[in-house]
């Protein structure tokens, strides 16, 4: 394919020349004439593992070159691949401003190639927030084209995944190829770009698209922080933090998994908050700052207020709730999540209606009971013996169980309000229905 890359710094000089590798006819495009003339020379302007000799080889070969010209670059090329800079705010919000530049550019020479026919595809590799491509950058084009987005001019936004230092060998061996497409032929056109390359390939709305790359990277921050503060109280108990995390990292099951990293409701139980007011006490008493640690469990509680604020939305005042133990199958309630969630709404004065059917108080013994007599001593008139007692007495439904009585009997369309805590399995076809609120979707 022809191809021109905007932007000329690591990300984009490390497709171009790598796409170039590919057999793809590459222009790479930069406002700053030094760049250009470096790769044009057969020199990478930016230093990373193997990407002189790469550059070298396909300048030599004529498969990449570079310009300042853009309306050169888009008449030259079928794709156009942007790959600016998208840097911080003083203020921490995102900076678009190249973006919205270089977008206002391509669609200035794309009205002129328009003229000639051909449809043009604008691929958007640069890392900007969800909403930028379809409230912003589509906009823009569509404005200087005369045409539409996903009909005149393909549209896609395509995250890129490498690491500095190894973005070569990430560019060839990627941990998945994300490709966000406003239509199936902008899609193809990207698919495309990349044919041969191993991992698997995610065609995805444009939003979701531009999301992936900071859940990524989001995560990644997480993890280098969690270890560090593991690491920093582990030496203040005297205790090998490698080793620690040796194990830690050996379990695939639940650490190094899927496990755990589902939207949906509050965590609780009688191990997870425990050991976390534990650790972080432990830290506290060392005096070692562990801020991530620390705001676990404020986070999940904004989460459960969440909840709160849904039912609020609704103005009503009679309220179901489906599920009340920490984890489906058992009668647990200490911290559960649901017993705080119904203390809360209890506590607001809502008609509160509770089924669990595996919660019976005259089986509840020992420190369970003692838990909800000191929650929720009014739990005896709360709940309810079937899921047609709630559905009858509630105006809003919500759902923190996957109890299969429940879900075959959670009415559609006319009916009370459903709050989703888990999302239903049914879920994508209900947030078409009014009468449905997902609560992490």
């Amino acid at each position: 394919m022809r191809v021109s890359v905007f932007g000329l710094g690591y990300v984009g000089c490390v497709s171009a020349a790598c796409l170039a590798s590919m057999g793809h006819e590459v222009i790479g495009v930069d406002v700053n004439q030094v760049k250009v003339d470096l790769v044009n020379d057969g020199k990478a302007p930016v230093v990373e593992e193997r990407i002189g000799e790469l550059i070298a080889e396909v300048v030599r070969t004529g498969a990449l070159r570079a310009t300042g010209d853009v309306r050169e670059a888009v008449m030259g090329s079928e794709v156009s691949l942007v790959c600016v800079g998208t840097p911080s705010e003083p203020n921490g919000s995102l900076c678009t401003a190249y973006l919205e530049r270089v977008t206002e550019e391509i669609g200035a020479a794309l009205a002129e190639e328009a003229k000639q026919g051909g449809r043009h595809t604008v691929v958007f590799r640069s890392t900007m927030l969800p909403g930028t491509c379809l409230n912003l950058l589509v906009p823009i084009l569509e404005k200087y084209v005369g045409g539409t987005a996903g009909v005149d001019i393909g549209v896609a936004v395509n995250p890129e995944f490498l690491r500095e230092g190894t973005s070569v060998r990430d560019f060839f061996d990627p941990p998945k190829t994300v490709i966000g497409e406003l239509d199936p032929a902008s899609g193809d056109a990207v698919t495309a770009l990349y044919d041969g390359l191993p991992g698997e390939v995610f065609r995805v709305p444009v939003p979701t698209a531009e999301a992936i790359k900071y859940a990524d990277n989001a995560f990644h921050g997480l993890k280098i922080g969690f270890a560090n503060e593991l690491g920093a109280v582990c030496q203040a108990l005297g205790v090998d933090s490698h080793q620690v995390m040796d194990v830690f990292l050996a379990d695939r099951k639940l650490n190094i998994s899927p496990a755990y990293l589902r939207p949906g409701f509050a965590f609780g139980g009688s191990c997870l908050p425990k050991d976390l007011r534990s650790l972080v006490h432990a830290a506290q008493r060392a005096d070692v700052s562990v801020p991530i640690l620390a705001h676990v469990l404020p986070s999940n509680s904004d989460h459960l207020q969440r909840a709160v604020e849904l039912v609020e939305r609704t103005g009503k005042r009679r309220v179901g709730l489906f599920g009340l133990s920490f984890k489906p199958g058992t009668d647990d309630l200490r911290e559960s999540p649901l017993v705080e969630l119904a203390e809360r709404l209890f506590g607001k004065g809502y008609d509160l209606k509770i089924h669990d059917a595996n919660v019976s108080l005259s089986r509840l013994i020992g420190a369970n009971r003692e838990y909800i007599e000191t929650r929720l001593p009014h739990l005896a008139q709360l709940l309810a013996d079937s899921v047609d007692e709630v559905l009858e007495h509630a105006e809003v439904c919500l759902v923190g169980t996957r109890d299969p009585a429940v879900l075959s009997a959670l009415p559609h369309g006319d009916g009370p309000v459903i709050v989703d805590l888990i999302r239903l399995p049914d879920a994508e076809a209900r947030q078409t229905e009014p009468g449905y609120v997902g609560l992490a979707w």
